[in-house]
């Protein structure tokens, strides 16, 4: 189940760092352009994520307990009540589009360039949240197959349309926006009839108990919503340490952290593909089943990651000459490669078990985990190590938190399954 979303994940990535190489062909400014509405994918991001964990959650345990009718009605709530919530936030960010830009310190000249990329943005989010939202209902119904492939099938669709809108039909910024939504329609164009010819989604919602299937979904959403929105803050906040170093060290942890998401895009695979069987187990009440599957997940991910540890290793001299020209940037980015990666298993224990936090209805455990993560372990040794070595000092720092923060992490779950297992025992019982 973790290959397929492995590889559409990576593909993910690869179209948007194409859309980026294709508009930085055109100049600085739509490039400025394009950063000013980052903040606001966030937004969305997080909330469509948000949904889409709870959706696991949720449609996953309710067909673990036999019930495949309310879990096939949960997928078309699920669809409706996510289409509908995306829709208003984009209508609302295009009322305030002068508010924000202003906001965000938009320059006057960009403003212009702004507006013209900032409807079809919009539409292309809003069908990406849809396309995401038949994903979600895949993904909990065990199938991760369709959504890794059409993953691929859309970005590599993406990345073609690309030139040809920009440059050839000469539409500039807009174009890369048209693009995705090209794409992205296309996708549900395929999605969506297989979905309702398996009848994964029912639209009789008034057969549906809506206020305690919404107060589900909620408990779920608003912790997984915030706790998405948590890395872009604690980025801003470890940069900002890092900008008191000077310029290459920015450079250096900029290059480090893009490393760093390609390092630990597995285990991004696996908190995808992990969920939905642990909400069948649930559902199902086989809690010992959950505990075998979950360790050996955390096994495999500190070995793997471990490997990839010691490959930047052996590697980080090689692989700083590569990335830069710039002989102080190549000496803080080696730095960083022979220090940071160890932690990569700590990471990957962290990620994996708010997952399944959230996957067993832990939602605010796994909301603490994540916030504990950034604001205990992460960043106060980052400053603490910055006081007391320097630049090298404040990775090494990174190091021990995200270690700690994988300890702490897999604590927190094993007394939430210690909950859940007499839960489930007094239930049986």
């Amino acid at each position: 189940m973790t290959w397929p979303m492995l590889f559409g994940v990576l593909s993910l990535m690869t179209f948007q760092l194409a859309d980026s190489a294709f508009i930085g062909q055109l100049g600085r400014d739509p490039l400025a352009a394009l950063g000013f509405t980052l903040p606001m994918q966030q937004l969305i991001i997080g909330l469509q994520v948000g949904l889409g964990i709870a959706t696991t959650a949720i449609i996953s345990r309710t067909l673990g307990a036999g019930d495949e009718l309310r879990a096939f009605r949960l997928g078309g709530l699920v669809i409706t009540v996510g289409g509908a919530l995306v829709l208003l936030l984009c209508l609302g960010l295009w009322l305030f589009q002068s508010q924000i830009m202003t906001a965000l310190g938009a320059e006057a000249t960009l403003l212009p360039m702004i507006r013209s990329y900032w409807l079809p943005w919009l539409i292309a989010a809003w069908t990406g949240a849809v396309l995401y939202f038949g994903y979600s209902v895949c993904r909990s119904h065990g199938d991760t197959k369709l959504p890794g492939y059409m993953m691929m099938a859309t970005s590599l669709l993406n990345i073609a349309l690309d030139p040809l809108y920009i440059f050839v039909f000469d539409w500039g910024l807009p174009g890369a926006a048209w693009a995705t939504v090209t794409s992205f329609a296309l996708g549900c164009l395929v999605i969506y009839p297989k979905i309702l010819k398996r009848q994964w989604a029912r639209f009789d919602l008034g057969q549906l108990a809506l206020g305690r299937a919404l107060r589900e979904l909620n408990g779920i959403m608003a912790p997984a919503m915030v706790s998405q929105l948590m890395p872009p803050l604690s980025a801003m906040l470890a940069t900002a340490l890092v900008a008191g170093f000077g310029s290459a060290a920015v450079a250096a942890w900029g290059l480090g952290t893009r490393l760093e998401f390609f390092s630990i895009v597995v285990v991004l695979a696996l908190t995808m593909s992990m969920p939905p069987m642990v909400g069948r187990m649930l559902g199902a009440g086989d809690i010992e089943q959950i505990r075998k599957l979950v360790r050996i997940g955390v096994r495999f991910v500190v070995v793997w990651q471990l490997a990839i540890g010691l490959i930047w290793l052996v590697a980080s001299g090689l692989v700083s000459e590569l990335f830069s020209s710039d002989g102080q940037v190549q000496d803080v980015l080696a730095g960083y490669l022979v220090r940071v990666p160890l932690s990569y298993a700590g990471l990957g224990v962290c990620m994996l078990m708010v997952s399944v936090c959230n996957a067993l209805g832990l939602a605010m455990r796994a909301l603490l985990v994540s916030t504990l993560r950034l604001f205990l372990c992460f960043l106060p040794l980052l400053w603490i190590g910055s006081q007391l070595g320097g630049i090298y000092g404040l990775m090494t720092g990174a190091t021990i938190g995200n270690l700690f923060a994988g300890a702490m992490a897999y604590s927190f779950y094993r007394a939430g399954m210690n909950g859940l297992r007499t839960r489930v025992a007094s239930a049986q019982a």
